[in-house]
């Protein structure tokens, strides 16, 4: 059963994406497995830009451990869309987003979804605790 379709106010950060050419499907929207990659991309925008992640020496890496997406209007090629972010959830070693899609300027959402990471050591695979500075990045997105 879907979720009542979320509001622009729900969210506390919103990162634009570009949605491409091919993202289109043979039913002239965007597919839906490709919202993940919009989830995907904007969450990890957010840590690199606004958490301080460094993706590439940093000794700890975030792995989606689960996600989930409900849809209520298509987007297609050529909308400028925008991901909203909140965090619903804030653990130990783990964050759930709240994510959604808006049509650039748009008050409700397209699709809205759930997002799990969990924050792990970059040589053993290990959950270990949410970084000081990724948490007070984090803390930003609470709901207020």
């Amino acid at each position: 059963m879907a979720r009542e379709r979320p509001l622009r106010g729900a969210y506390r950060h919103f990162q634009p994406i570009s949605t491409r050419w091919h993202d289109n499907d043979l039913y002239g929207h965007v597919n839906n497995v490709i919202y993940y990659s919009y989830f995907d991309s904007a969450v990890n925008t957010w840590l690199i830009e606004h958490a301080g992640l460094d993706v590439h020496s940093d000794p700890v890496v975030a792995y989606v451990a689960g996600s989930a997406c409900d849809y209520y209007a298509s987007v297609a090629f050529p909308q400028r869309i925008e991901v909203g972010i909140a965090i619903d959830k804030l653990g130990n070693s783990s964050v759930q987003y709240a994510l959604a899609v808006f049509v650039e300027g748009q008050p409700q959402a397209c699709a809205a979804g759930r997002f799990t990471h969990v924050f792990v050591d970059r040589r053993d695979h290990r959950p270990v605790p949410i970084p000081a500075k990724l948490r007070s990045a984090f803390e930003r997105l609470l709901p207020a």
